[in-house]
């Protein structure tokens, strides 16, 4: 035998050990008699919320729950109404704005808000604005947040259900 057929061979044993370690949790050289009785050692051994790969062609639930603050969220849109909305997730709470001018400013800016709680409280909105010429002060986005904030309130009052 080669010196190269002894690696290759080496490889391949290497290799199977490995794969054979794999997916159960149970080496090669296990005792014959700790394992069930069943055909294939996986059947019916998963325990609650382990998932497989055949997970994905079981139904899902459509039915999710919106973690996001309605009124935080209408209110972002509104009180932002001026900058283009790149993209928006309502199930994670982004909202992206592109760059715009407020009306009345010359200063152009862009916008990330961040809704993390559906609780409407302060704590629950984070707004990043940004300038082209960096981030924006920290008045300037206290303020965005002060008008989303009153905005909120107002539009939760409208709806009753204070």
């Amino acid at each position: 035998m080669g010196r190269l057929s002894v690696l290759k061979t080496v490889f391949a044993v290497s290799a199977l050990v490995a794969l054979g370690a794999c997916g159960s949790g149970r080496g090669l050289l296990q005792p014959a008699t700790d394992r069930p009785e069943t055909s294939s050692p996986n059947i019916g051994s998963r325990t609650e919320g382990e998932s497989t790969i055949w997970d994905i062609f079981r139904p899902r639930n459509t039915e999710t729950n919106v973690a996001v603050n309605k009124y935080l969220w209408s209110a972002s849109l509104e009180v932002l109404n001026f900058l283009p909305v790149q993209s928006v997730d309502p199930f994670t709470g982004v909202i992206v704005t592109g760059y715009g001018t407020p009306p009345g400013g010359g200063r152009a800016y862009r916008a990330t808000i961040l809704i993390d709680d559906p609780a409407l409280d302060a704590r629950s909105l984070n707004v990043a604005l940004l300038t082209q010429s960096g981030p924006a002060n920290a008045a300037t986005v206290r303020a965005v947040e002060d008008a989303i904030l009153s905005r909120a309130r107002q539009l939760r009052i409208a709806d009753n259900k204070l």
